[in-house]
C-alpha cells in the first residue's frame, strides 16, 4: 500500500482537509530550478467549493490535492514541478471539488504589520504616510491593545495627539478600525502571498512600501 500524506495540514489539526487524504502518487516532485525544495514551501491558498477561502498550505501538499483529484488549479504562480510522469505549474490558488467544513477561526493576534497593511500605510488621522501605531483611546487611560482600538498613525499625529481622546480634541479617523478575517492576517504577515489572492482575500491586503 502506497503511503498517506495529510491533504491540508492548514484547515485540520490531523492534517487533512473534511476527513481526506491524498494518495503520495508522485513521491518524486521537485522545483524545475537550482534550489531544491524552495518553490515547494512556498505557499498556496486553498478554496472551497463555493470560492470561499480555506486555508493556506504549502505548494506541496496543494499539487498532492491537484494530484489526487481532490482540487484543481485556479491560478498559477511562476515555476514549475517536475516528477517522473509530469511536469506542473507552481499553483497559486487551488479550488477543493468537494465541500468542505470551514475550520472554526479565533481571533487573529494582533500584529504591527497587518494593522499597517489592513490602514493601507496610511495615518487614520490625517492620511500621510503611517510610520507607527496608536491606540485611539490611550492605554494610559484605560484603552485596550485591541484591533477596533488601534490604528496606524504618523509621528506627527501620534506626538500631538498624545493621550488625548478623541472627543477632547481636533483629531477624528478616518475609517473606524476593525478587526480582520484570520486567514486575511495571515496572507498579509506573508511575504510570499499572491497580489491575485486579493479576489478572494479581500478585507486584508498589504500595500506597496
Amino acid at each position: 500500500m502506497r503511503q498517506l500524506v495529510p491533504a491540508d495540514d492548514a484547515a485540520r489539526s490531523n492534517g487533512a482537509v473534511n476527513g481526506h487524504r491524498v494518495r503520495r502518487d508522485e513521491p518524486h516532485l521537485q522545483p524545475d530550478h537550482a534550489r531544491p525544495g524552495s518553490v515547494l514551501s512556498e505557499r498556496t491558498l486553498v478554496l472551497n467549493v463555493t470560492y470561499q477561502p480555506l486555508s493556506i498550505t504549502t505548494v506541496r501538499r496543494a499539487l498532492m490535492l491537484v494530484l489526487g483529484g481532490k482540487a484543481d488549479v485556479v491560478h498559477t504562480g511562476p515555476g514549475r514541478v517536475r516528477s517522473p510522469r509530469t511536469t506542473m505549474s507552481v499553483p497559486s490558488i487551488v479550488r477543493l471539488n468537494y465541500h468542505a467544513r470551514a475550520p472554526f477561526r479565533r481571533r487573529a493576534p494582533l500584529h504591527r504589520r497587518a494593522v499597517f497593511a489592513r490602514d493601507a500605510y496610511r495615518c487614520q488621522y490625517c492620511g500621510t504616510r503611517a510610520e507607527c501605531i496608536d491606540h485611539v483611546h490611550p492605554r494610559s487611560r484605560g484603552g485596550e491593545h485591541t484591533w477596533e482600538n488601534v490604528v496606524a498613525c504618523c509621528r506627527a499625529c501620534n506626538v500631538s495627539k498624545g493621550d488625548s481622546l478623541l472627543s477632547e480634541g481636533r483629531y477624528r479617523l478616518l475609517r473606524v478600525p476593525y478587526a480582520p478575517d484570520p486567514l486575511a492576517v495571515v496572507a498579509a504577515m506573508r511575504d510570499d502571498s499572491r497580489t491575485e489572492w486579493s479576489e478572494y482575500v479581500a478585507d486584508l491586503q498589504p500595500q506597496p512600501a
